[in-house]
């Protein structure tokens, strides 16, 4: 084989080989690595919060010689929160074993769900009633909260609620987005989650039905270390078991009003 041609082929493996999340100049695309770790989880397996799911999603994360070990399968039936914090332990997981992501086996303990409370340690955030996604990555500065549709991108975690409590009065969903599109002059949101029956897999609903959108997008997955060297017992987020909040206390404790009011200034100014 010539060089130029043998060259050629070689380009042509390592482009197969390179993954879809590496973008330009070796830069990570976190939504797309969310979108590979969606994509290999398994379907179905049925919907509960019975105590045998939450035992069954422990079983699914362990330490197994300080590299953080997923096996979604093991983690049948599934609820909401649960099946997306799979999806998030998947690209730690991931980033872990590429070498582009240091996790010491205290860290990696830490992420286990082994029951925690509303409000404590990683889980207890996620887990926890309102905005719990998006106060862990505010508290530990994962990424960007928002709530405009217009900005958001497939990949992106989400919390949708279904009417306008937040807290103990909420009804909600943990999902990560996938799109939006028109259907029989409807708009429809698509995302992926554990979904009532089902379990595992995708679903679109119409977007008026959802009264609030609270989107999480991971750009600083490395301040995931943050998590062993500062207190993550959350007095807010344990407090919304018994009560409701507000959207401006929400909004404040998330980082979202000077953000999102600046962003809105910014959009009105350029008409």
């Amino acid at each position: 084989m010539h060089g130029r041609n043998l060259k050629i082929v070689l380009l042509s493996i390592s482009l197969l080989l390179t993954p879809r999340s590496l973008v330009s100049g070796g830069e990570i695309d976190y939504n797309e690595l969310v979108l590979e770790s969606l994509a290999a989880m398994p379907s179905g397996g049925g919907y509960s919060t019975s105590r045998s799911a939450n035992h069954a999603l422990s079983r699914s994360v362990f330490n197994l010689g300080g590299r953080l070990l997923i096996t979604p399968s093991t983690a049948m039936p599934s609820y909401c929160s649960g099946a997306t914090y799979l999806v998030f332990l998947k690209v730690m997981a991931t980033l872990q074993s590429r070498g582009q992501l240091m996790l010491p086996p205290q860290l990696v303990n830490m992420l286990r769900p082994s029951g925690q409370p509303d409000g404590r340690g990683v889980w207890g955030h996620w887990n926890a009633n309102g905005p719990g996604t998006a106060r862990l990555f505010y508290e530990l500065g994962l990424g960007e909260n928002f709530t405009d549709l217009s900005r958001a991108r497939a990949g992106d975690f989400l919390k949708i609620f279904w009417n306008d409590g937040i807290g103990a009065s909420e009804h909600g969903h943990s999902v990560i987005y996938l799109g939006k599109e028109s259907k029989q002059g409807s708009d429809m949101v698509t995302f992926w989650s554990s979904n009532i029956p089902g379990g595992f897999g995708r679903r679109s609903v119409p977007l008026v039905r959802i009264h609030r959108m609270l989107f999480s997008r991971l750009e600083h997955p490395e301040a995931i270390l943050k998590a062993t060297s500062i207190p993550l017992n959350d007095s807010y987020l344990a407090s919304l078991e018994r009560r409701s909040s507000t959207s401006v206390e929400m909004d404040h404790l998330c980082g979202l009003g000077t953000v999102e009011s600046i962003r809105h200034e910014e959009k009105s100014g350029s008409h």
